[in-house]
């Protein structure tokens, strides 16, 4: 088991589930102190050598890690973004880890919408998947704006 301290190093001390600053000081009895997610094997995944979600620990808020429990975490989308049918985010991570390839994450009214989901994206999943080198597109479709996310092909 790593060191706390270790791990949030690592982690920039941000929680990977709701993507806040983790205070280092507080202390790891309150909800918003600091304590360590163990990431356990995806049997899928190590048999193709693993992948960002393989294993490993991340820095999480206790109540976020709490919350969570052993089942796979809920990344919240950030409300002031206008989103229609938003994809689970851990889940497309897992696929895009696993597979690569392009994946339809999210619908938008207006380009511009589009473009700042786009962009959210981008940022979120270079600490949600930091090993996980994604871009994102905005495409036209049906008098809509489909938000995609793409990585090369894994193994």
């Amino acid at each position: 088991m790593s060191q706390l301290e270790d791990v949030g190093d690592q982690d920039g001390w941000r929680c990977w589930v709701c993507d806040e600053r983790v205070d280092p000081g507080v202390s790891v009895n309150d909800p918003r102190g600091p304590s360590v997610d163990s990431r356990t094997a995806n049997p899928k995944s190590a048999k193709k050598g693993g992948g960002d979600y393989a294993g490993g620990e991340r820095l999480a808020h206790r109540a976020c890690n709490t919350r969570k429990g052993a089942v796979t975490a809920v990344i919240p989308w950030p409300v002031e973004l206008i989103v229609f049918d938003p994809a689970p985010l851990t889940s497309v991570a897992e696929r895009l880890d696993r597979k690569g390839g392009r994946e339809v994450v999210a619908r938008c009214a207006d380009r511009a919408d589009a473009q700042r989901v786009a962009d959210w994206l981008v940022d979120r999943f270079s600490r949600l998947a930091p090993a996980l080198d994604v871009s994102a597109s905005v495409d036209p479709g049906g008098g809509q704006f489909l938000v995609a996310l793409t990585t090369g092909r894994r193994r």
